[in-house]
This record gives C-alpha cells, sequence and structure tokens, in this order.
C-alpha cells in the first residue's frame, strides 16, 4: 500500500515527526558512559506517554522478528546495526550507539534514526561511518523530487556509500510510511536511477542508509531481532522522515523542527 496524504493530512503528520525528532534529542543528550540501554527505553517510554502518542514498535511482530519487540526504541550498539533489542547493558567509553524510532501521533507515523559515539574522543573509522551514512541520507533526501522514481534516491545513496568504500546490504532498507509504519514502497540503499514507482506530493517516506565495516552480511542474535555484521565490523544508520511536497522534499524528523 502507497498512501497519498492530502496537504492537509501532511500538517497533521508534522507533529509525529517533531516528537521522534525531539526524542532522539534528547536521547542523545542524556547518553553518557554508565548509560543503560534499559534506561533508554524507560526515558523513551515516558515521553511517549507523555506527549499521549504510541509507540510503532512494542507491539510490532514482523516475519523477519521473533515478536512481539516489546521495547519502544531500537538500540544498537557496535558490531550491531538495525533492530536492537534494548537490553541489560551500561554503555561504555567509544561505544557507537544507534537509537532508531518511530511513533504514531495524531493518525501519522514517523521514524528516524541516528548515530553517535558515547563519550569522546571519536575515532577515525567510527566518524567516517557515521559522517557516509549521513550523506548519503542528505543525497537520498536531494533525489526525492516530485516527478523522480523511487530508483532516483536509491541510487543517491548507493553512490556515497560505495563511493566511500563500502558494501551495500539490500536486505532492508528506507519505506514508506503514513498511518502505518512500514509500507509500499521498499527504498533500496543501492539501485539504478530511473525506474520504481514515481514520486507523487503527498508521499512519506523513511529513507535510511545503513553501512557495516568491511562486509554486507548480517547475523543475528539469540534475542531473535538484534542484526549484527558478519565480521564484527563497527556499524552506523541514519534515518528522517520525509514528505514529498510540489516544492520538493520536506523533512519531518530534523531537529531544527522541534
Amino acid at each position: 500500500m502507497i498512501e497519498i496524504l492530502t496537504p492537509r493530512e501532511l500538517e497533521a503528520a508534522r507533529p509525529a515527526g517533531q516528537l521522534v525528532a525531539r526524542v532522539l534529542q534528547e536521547l542523545k543528550r542524556r547518553t553518557q558512559p554508565g548509560t543503560n540501554l534499559l534506561e533508554l527505553d524507560s526515558w523513551a517510554r515516558a515521553m511517549i506517554d507523555e506527549a499521549q502518542a504510541r509507540s510503532c514498535y512494542v507491539d510490532y511482530a514482523p516475519s523477519f522478528g521473533r515478536g512481539p519487540f516489546g521495547k519502544v526504541i531500537c538500540t544498537s550498539v557496535n558490531d550491531a546495526v538495525l533492530h536492537g533489542l534494548p537490553h541489560d547493558y551500561a554503555l561504555g567509553q567509544g561505544d557507537l550507539l544507534t537509537l532508531d524510532f518511530a511513533v504514531e501521533l495524531g493518525g501519522w507515523v514517523a521514524d528516524a534514526a541516528v548515530s553517535f559515539v558515547v563519550g569522546r574522543p571519536v575515532n577515525e573509522q567510527d566518524q567516517h561511518l557515521i559522517d557516509t551514512t549521513t550523506a548519503a541520507l542528505f543525497a537520498g533526501i536531494a533525489a526525492a523530487q516530485p516527478g523522480n522514481k523511487i530508483g532516483d534516491i536509491s541510487y543517491a545513496i548507493g553512490t556515497v556509500l560505495t563511493g566511500a568504500g563500502y558494501e551495500v546490504n539490500t536486505e532492508f532498507g528506507g519505506h514508506g510510511v503514513g498511518s502505518t509504519m512500514h509500507q509500499d514502497p521498499h527504498i533500496s540503499n543501492i539501485g539504478r536511477p530511473g525506474r520504481g514507482f514515481t514520486l507523487r506530493p503527498g508521499m512519506l517516506l523513511a529513507i535510511e542508509p545503513w553501512v557495516m565495516a568491511g562486509t554486507k552480511n548480517l547475523r543475528i542474535d539469540a534475542d531473535g531481532w538484534t542484526l549484527r555484521s558478519a565480521n564484527g565490523g563497527r556499524t552506523a544508520h541514519s534515518e528522517h522522515t520525509l514528505a514529498i511536497t510540489e516544492d520538493g522534499p520536506q523533512i519531518l524528523t530534523a531537529t531544527d523542527q522541534v
């Protein structure tokens, strides 16, 4: 299903994006060496409740996971890159953490992710991972113009990722959002321009490049959710929800919107 929102519905979706941005910004601010992943989940849960929003994760039970997920945020550490299930782990100095968070507010969903290093200093490899996924994200957003194709977004993302020396996994990627979290179209992180669905004003898309140092292969934890790099290499993941408008893409989960 691909939903096309009216201009009024797009405006109604903005608060969900602002909430996601605010929660991620606040969790990043609070995170320091010694912070437990379960604390992060508890803080996020309290902010969801305060906003009278609904978690998109806690009851999520897709075919690829061992659901329901049971937590409200994904916390992926070091070699974990996607769907990190919060557990009793105290973050250490230099851990590379990805927070991935989605909520429904007022009937509309927003989804975003950010990677950062806990404490300082940040080593060169970690910075390269983070900078590359961020650059790929904004390249994909720039390509999300009305009249372009989904393949134009994938090509823009993949050009940045491969140009920086990373292999690209195609098992998981971006997706449509709207009244539910995961919708069509699938947005691969590598692709051919001019292919796929035509972008139309009113579409909401979650674009999410992610990479793993030295591999494109994944392995899954015993928890049935957490996906890690097959070689134990470090990882990064960047994501925004954006609206396609007549004037071009507008990021709903940008921190300058909160």
